[in-house]
């Protein structure tokens, strides 16, 4: 038999993959419960109706290969968002991208930074591009913005900026920002990765926050790319689409990296929709800031850390094995995201969901922790 060990390079035979939530089915077989989803951040309301019509109206197309440009999706976010054509590559959701910055802009003996406990895939897309991965502390569970610009040296070509925070669920300000991007060097490209950035941008009024500078940093020309999807408050996760927003020329490079015809037809007719149901959004935005200090509440009121949301979940410290808590929760009915992976084994993300389903985790959850903490006591006692 051959050892195809010798055959992959060893940055390929040392990645890790990733590990994806939980999903319902799943989750029915091992518990033989039904249990709804709160791990992987998606909308509770699903797609929009406009959207799921806009899919069924081109499934009969699926024989011919969709238009490799996206070029009705291109200009209805050109329209949104006052840029350039060519200053928007879209792809099958915004993870593919990463994939594709790193690869053009790393290879062995350069490196990228991003913060400790932050989107999974920073890692993954860097080792698989050849490069180094540098993780610099949080700061009060947010990125230390002095701290990575500290960490970069002449082999730096990307900062990962996840903002709000996956998993911490966190921002930096835009005024923090704009400091930030002064003090970088020339040679080094900001990925400014807004996955939820509705949530936070509703929140942020809401708050009186000012949050987010990303197109006008676009729009002036800075090293910045800005990354959007539909996977999020659009509740298109299953199709796959999302979208890079910088430098012409720096996307023309991505662009020509993209696998092609990879944002499918029906996903382009999904998201073109959804951008036309401003009301199916707005509905989600609501009820998450309506929720947020509910579920929040709710899980402090027990002793925990629960760190201040923006985005669309809630990150919980437990104080104990949290892939032990998310199994007896699963066993309740609730799936939810333990976050051994991100180096906080302790801790859990919890998707906020409908008024319903946020209930039904307040009731599991206490129950789980109740039962833990008498445990506990016989133990001890």
């Amino acid at each position: 038999m051959s050892d195809f060990s010798q055959l992959v390079p060893e940055h390929i035979r040392n990645l890790g993959g990733y590990t994806p939530g939980k999903s319902s089915r799943q989750a029915h077989r091992e518990s033989r419960v039904n249990c709804i989803k709160m791990a992987s951040n998606e909308n509770p309301f699903g797609p929009s109706p406009k959207a799921v019509q806009a899919m069924q109206a081109v499934l009969g197309e699926c024989n011919l290969y969709p238009d490799n440009d996206c070029g009705d999706l291109r200009q209805k976010l050109v329209e949104r968002h006052q840029v350039r054509p060519e200053q928007i590559v879209p792809t099958a959701g915004s993870t593919a991208l990463l994939g594709i910055i790193a690869r053009t802009l790393l290879s062995p003996g350069l490196n990228a930074i991003t913060s400790e406990r932050s989107f999974i895939v920073y890692p993954i897309a860097t080792q698989a591009a050849g490069g180094r991965l540098i993780q610099v502390p949080l700061r009060q569970d947010s990125y230390d913005l002095d701290a990575l610009a500290a960490a970069v040296d002449g082999n730096t070509r990307i900062i990962y900026l996840s903002n709000p925070n996956n998993p911490t669920g966190t921002i930096v300000t835009a005024t923090e920002v704009d400091r930030f991007l002064d003090n970088l060097p020339a040679h080094v490209v900001v990925v400014l990765d807004e996955a939820y950035y509705d949530f936070a941008q509703y929140l942020a009024a809401r708050r009186s926050v000012d949050y987010s500078h990303a197109l006008d940093y676009v729009k002036q020309g800075r090293q910045v790319v800005v990354l959007r999807t539909f996977s999020k408050a659009h509740g298109l996760a299953g199709v796959r689409v999302g979208y890079g927003i910088g430098p012409p020329e720096l996307m023309s490079y991505f662009a020509r990296m993209r696998t092609t015809f990879s944002v499918s037809g029906v996903a382009q007719a999904a998201a073109v929709a959804a951008l036309g149901d401003e009301a199916h959004t707005q509905k989600a935005l609501a009820n998450n800031a309506d929720q947020v200090p509910l579920l929040m509440e709710g899980m402090a009121e027990l002793g925990h850390h629960v760190v201040p949301t923006w985005a669309n979940f809630v990150y919980c410290e437990l104080g104990e094995d949290a892939a032990t808590v998310a199994k007896r929760l699963q066993a309740e009915g609730v799936i939810v995201r333990p976050l051994g992976p991100w180096g906080a084994p302790t801790a859990i993300r919890v998707t906020v969901g409908t008024p319903e389903q946020n209930k039904i985790f307040l009731k599991a959850f206490r129950k789980v922790m109740e039962r833990a903490v008498a445990s506990k006591q016989t133990v001890e006692t």
